[in-house]
């Protein structure tokens, strides 16, 4: 298993299942109702990379009768008259740290046991402290934090010497104060720190047409990641991983979601 992070430059939008209201929400995992990135969303913008069709076809599989699948027969001898799994497989993007504004401290990243332990499984990562609530880089003796309507006493902190371990070193100068906060807490925190943004329908005399709706995102400098690997019918997994690789080395920043004429989705890739 191998992992690739997301750190956001623009709101993400990806579209839910429900719609409640005026309000178009997000895609939520349905048993921590945490926002996160669907791996087709993810696999799809990747595939779309592709430009060789020979890699296109090994890594993500063949659709019948494409262009793609033409010029792999043409190239490669082999007929496609099935259609069959590629080499690779993509897990769903999952947060890690998400920016939220404190009144005391400006940003502050949180993050919560359950994501933590989370990725340290994923990343094969041996916590060197206990992963408990309230563990802080950024504690001073006498000085509050004021989180959203959450105030934190000195007290309540403990001081995290180790929590460089869960972000990456592209990400050390941009992720500089960090707070873990219990699962139940970080959930409703997250709900409270999503992106929104107000939308209207101009009818042709340019007036309002409907009422209005809100659609939600996830914020900018949130810091995600994905899991992947290769299938266990891969022939050749050494050579399939470079590929991959090497198709997300030259593409650093990809746009995933929605709302792409927005300037939205842009994440940095690493």
């Amino acid at each position: 298993m191998n992992i690739q992070h997301f750190y956001l430059l623009a709101p993400l939008h990806t579209g839910g299942t429900t719609q409640e209201g005026n309000l178009l929400g997000i895609a939520r995992e349905s048993h921590t109702n945490y926002p996160y990135i669907p791996s087709s969303s993810i696999r799809g913008k990747i595939r779309s990379l592709a430009t060789n069709p020979v890699t296109k076809i090994d890594l993500f599989g063949p659709e019948l009768n494409s262009p793609e699948s033409k010029e792999y027969e043409a190239e490669t001898g082999k007929k496609i008259d099935q259609l069959s799994q590629g080499s690779i497989w993509i897990g769903d993007g999952s947060l890690l740290w998400i920016p939220i504004p404190s009144l005391s401290h400006g940003v502050i990243w949180i993050s919560c046991p359950l994501l933590l332990n989370r990725y340290a499984r994923v990343a094969n990562v041996t916590p060197q402290t206990s992963i408990v609530p309230y563990l802080c880089n950024f504690q001073q003796a006498n000085e509050k934090v004021y989180l959203k309507d959450a105030i934190f006493e000195p007290s309540d902190l403990t001081q995290w010497q180790h929590w460089q371990q869960f972000i990456p070193t592209q990400l050390n100068a941009a992720i500089e104060r960090v707070l873990v906060l219990p699962d139940q807490h970080c959930a409703t925190v997250i709900q409270m720190g999503l992106w929104r943004q107000v939308k209207i329908k101009l009818d042709q005399h340019k007036t309002v047409d409907g009422g209005f709706r809100y659609e939600e995102a996830i914020p900018p400098d949130t810091l995600m990641y994905f899991p992947w690997g290769t299938t266990s019918q891969t022939s050749n997994t050494s050579q399939a991983e470079t590929d991959f690789n090497s198709l997300l080395t030259q593409h650093q920043i990809l746009q995933i979601g929605g709302q792409e004429s927005l300037g939205r989705g842009f994440v940095e890739c690493f």
